[in-house]
């Protein structure tokens, strides 16, 4: 029995009388760029966000970089990315021309060290970009907090949050990318709401960023032929904006067929004292973008699950701070020992709307099997 990493074809196969519909009305319209379809799509996931601007834009990376750009994130300026997150976090960084600075995880639940994002603040932070991860959000309220505000202060640092991964989470109540002043999305095929190619959106309540984030995604301009400043081509296209919003209606379900596959797991790996499940923070209504386990002798275990055809996965490898992108800002092994444990020692395990228990109950096998032959 093979069982992917992740599996698109129950979603597409959901969807796709749907989604053949709203092509034939692209096709019709002949509006393939910003056409109605995104600004259907714009309005729907500003509403289920719960927020009152949603911009689409051509990538989750640009999405990062637009909303950084936007808040005047600039050359000298510094942005507190955590250490363990997909690189994308801090490419958008220094694509809008700043640095960022690494801090540390939570040792339970990988999300960013608050204390340590609070302590790298100087006079040159502009902005922290935490991550949610694995599908549920950071504790951005506490950050938020610690800067004097419900989104720091107007000449402090502003928050910016990368909900990449947690399409549908709550937080106290809160929809994910509703934190902070600006949040940026992906839409990457395996995200929980994914496309069918690379698309983005940027959510915030601010209408002067949301239109500062228009104006950049579109070459700076808001009329045609009028370019007061420079800007990028970064648009959702109407095709991706067809199947997101197909997507979008079965949102909540699908996450909740996530939530159960996430229990099941828990329930499965009970017993398996030396594999280290999961934890929820406290507030978090869990999406389970991704499903990981701390196991020791991770690269030998890994090896076997996918010898046996189980497709899991490690998020992530190589810490940022260890990556040659990023060797110039002079980081060693054990700066960040959390993020390094973490590269380390997790595993990701198959988990997607559709997955069956019997596929759950062999991967829990292979795993075992994996771990009792150490």
């Amino acid at each position: 029995m093979k069982i992917p990493l992740v599996d698109l074809a129950w979603q597409h196969d959901q969807i796709a009388d749907e989604v053949r519909a709203g092509l034939d009305r692209v096709v019709a319209e002949g509006a393939f760029i910003l056409g109605p379809e995104v600004a259907s799509f714009e309005q729907e996931f500003a509403r289920a966000s719960g927020v009152a601007h949603c911009v689409g834009v051509g990538s989750g990376t640009d999405a990062l970089e637009l909303c950084l750009r936007a808040a005047g994130v600039s050359v000298g300026d510094e942005v507190v990315v955590p250490a363990n997150t997909f690189i994308a976090s801090a490419l958008a960084v220094v694509r809008a021309g700043a640095r960022p600075v690494f801090v540390d995880a939570d040792p339970d639940t990988h999300l960013i060290d608050v204390q340590a994002a609070l302590d790298r603040v100087g006079p040159a932070t502009r902005a922290i970009l935490p991550v949610d991860l694995f599908g549920q959000i950071a504790p951005i309220e506490q950050l938020a907090d610690g800067l004097g505000g419900p989104a720091g202060t107007a000449a402090g640092p502003i928050i910016v949050e990368d909900a990449a991964q947690s399409q549908g989470a709550r937080r106290h109540g809160r929809h994910s990318g509703s934190f902070g002043s600006i949040a940026g999305t992906s839409f990457y095929p395996g995200k929980n709401l994914g496309a069918w190619g690379d698309a983005g959106a940027v959510m915030t309540d601010d209408a002067e960023l949301a239109g500062r984030v228009r104006r950049l995604r579109q070459y700076g301009s808001e009329t045609k032929y009028e370019h007061p400043e420079l800007g990028f081509n970064s648009r959702l296209d109407s095709v991706q904006a067809v199947v997101l919003r197909a997507k979008l209606a079965r949102l909540d379900a699908w996450n909740q067929l996530r939530r159960e596959a996430a229990a099941r797991y828990d329930v499965l790996l009970a017993d398996l004292p030396d594999v280290v499940r999961p934890e929820t923070l406290p507030g978090n209504e869990h999406v389970w973008h991704l499903y990981t386990v701390r196991v020791p002798e991770r690269d030998r275990v890994l090896a076997a699950l996918h010898a046996a055809g189980v497709g899991a996965g490690v998020h992530y490898p190589v810490p940022i701070h260890l990556q040659g992108a990023f060797a110039g800002h002079g980081h060693r092994a054990g700066d960040f020992p959390v993020a390094e444990a973490a590269a380390q020692q997790l595993i990701s395990l198959p988990i997607y709307p559709g997955i069956e228990p019997a596929q759950q109950e062999r991967v829990v096998s292979v795993l075992a099997d994996a771990r009792a032959a150490a």
